[in-house]
């Protein structure tokens, strides 16, 4: 059975990934986390190989995996490191997860949360810009875009403002600055839902999320050995609107333009979509687990399989 024991966190849409790698016996886990979906992996003799940027996920996997039939690189699933070992490991089944783990989330000193005092830091790594340097440095006008684009939020520009206004008396620093400054723009009944929504879309903009994506997808699929699957679990409407878009392109048989009148793309599908729809966590997960709410699960088969 799945590791599932009581010290880990029961990984996210668990049986439907299990579902999905059935069949398998080499898997990547291009964010690997704490181990817990690469721990189920293992146990049904699939060899797998964690991918992860965080350092500390590396060594908590290693530690609750040990190296026997797992392999470890500490890289961005969109580096090109990252990229080359997943094709050099000839997968049949390729994970991203691309939610911040429970453990992120609860350490206080990581940034990610909205409780009181925590740094804005947000980084999934130790190096680069933090979330305190995007809102000091970061001019309104691409504030703006990130509250918009990667946060739905309709008063976006009144937002950017009210930031480029406060961190002009005092810089940003902890989760408070920027909670004020949410409930300034957007009224005192501001409260957690607005409060998520708006940290992850600047985390995903620390960590240039969406763009590593965009890059890591092809890379991936290309990486599967024939009839192999790229399963993918977003948490944002963006990060789905992007795994969704490219699935179903791979699924065509023709990408020209609609008006083109001879084709010369490809001709034919790259694969399929296994299921055609998203699966969503069941009623009982999300009992045990909120914090996957939103989250999607899609899967791609490329061509080959049966």
């Amino acid at each position: 059975m799945p590791d599932q024991t009581s010290m880990y966190h029961v990984p996210v849409l668990l049986p439907a990934v299990l579902a999905a790698a059935r069949g398998a016996r080499r898997a990547v886990d291009a964010t690997l986390g704490d181990g817990g979906h690469a721990a189920a992996l293992r146990s049904l003799g699939i060899e797998v190989l964690g991918i992860d940027r965080d350092p500390e996920a590396i060594a908590i996997s290693r530690r609750r995996l040990g190296d026997q039939g797992v392999q470890y690189l500490q890289a961005a699933h969109a580096a090109p490191e990252a990229l080359a070992a997943a094709a050099a490991f000839r997968p049949d089944f390729i994970l991203l997860d691309l939610g911040v783990s429970s453990r992120q989330l609860d350490e206080a000193e990581r940034g990610f949360t909205f409780r009181p005092g925590a740094a804005l830091d947000m980084r999934m790594a130790s190096s680069g810009s933090t979330a305190a340097d995007l809102l000091n440095r970061t001019d309104d006008a691409e504030l703006q875009r990130i509250f918009a684009e990667y946060g739905d939020e309709r008063h976006a520009r009144r937002l950017a403002r009210e930031v480029v206004r406060r961190r002009g008396r005092q810089p940003f620093a902890i989760s408070d600055d920027l909670v004020n400054a949410i409930r300034a723009t957007l009224g005192p009944r501001a409260g957690p839902g607005e409060f998520a929504r708006l940290f992850q879309a600047v985390r995903i903009a620390v960590n240039d999320e969406l763009a590593g994506l965009e890059r890591a997808l092809p890379a991936f699929r290309d990486a599967l050995s024939a009839g192999g699957k790229l399963a993918v679990i977003t948490y944002h409407s963006g990060e789905d609107r992007l795994v969704k878009q490219s699935f179903r392109e791979w699924a065509s048989a023709c990408v020209c333009p609609p008006r083109q009148p001879v084709c010369t793309c490809r001709g034919r599908p790259l694969g399929r979509l296994e299921p055609r729809k998203p699966i969503l966590p069941e009623a009982g997960e999300l009992t045990d687990n909120p914090r996957a709410r939103s989250a999607k699960l899609r899967v791609f088969q490329v061509e080959g399989g049966s």
